[in-house]
């Protein structure tokens, strides 16, 4: 019974349905990417860094599966700063003062980030000498 009354609540705060709700969402994500590439130099360091392992990836004589792997073990890292960011903002707008829970937060978001980024480190490294 609870999980049907959990399941028929609606908030107050969804927005359109169908097409317009696409239409939204496609903004709101727009709008995620800019604040997140002007306001959050580690989001700006990821996307440089598949700017540059974008070229080189294409520029291998590799499987179409292992172009597919690299390339997206980098979008995974973009996926992860993402939430990073997210969580970190979430934190500052909570409050700024010192707090353990948003210390181990924002660190548990940064190791995140930090095995995104050693994912890349191995499948590259793998791929390119292993496989």
């Amino acid at each position: 019974m609870f999980c049907e009354i959990v399941m028929n609540q609606s908030s107050p705060y969804k927005g359109k349905q169908g097409l317009k709700r696409i239409i939204n969402a496609t903004g709101y994500s727009i709008s995620g990417f800019k604040i997140a590439f002007k306001q959050e130099a580690a989001f700006r360091q990821i996307i440089f860094l598949n700017l540059i392992l974008l070229p080189i990836n294409l520029s291998l004589s590799l499987r179409p599966s292992e172009h597919a792997i690299l390339f997206a073990v980098g979008l995974i890292a973009v996926i992860v700063e993402l939430f990073n960011s997210a969580i970190e903002a979430a934190i500052d707008r909570i409050s700024l003062d010192r707090h353990e829970l948003s210390k181990n937060a924002k660190d548990m978001g940064s190791a995140a980030q930090c095995v995104a980024l050693i994912m890349i480190a191995l499948t590259w490294t793998i791929i390119l000498f292993w496989a």
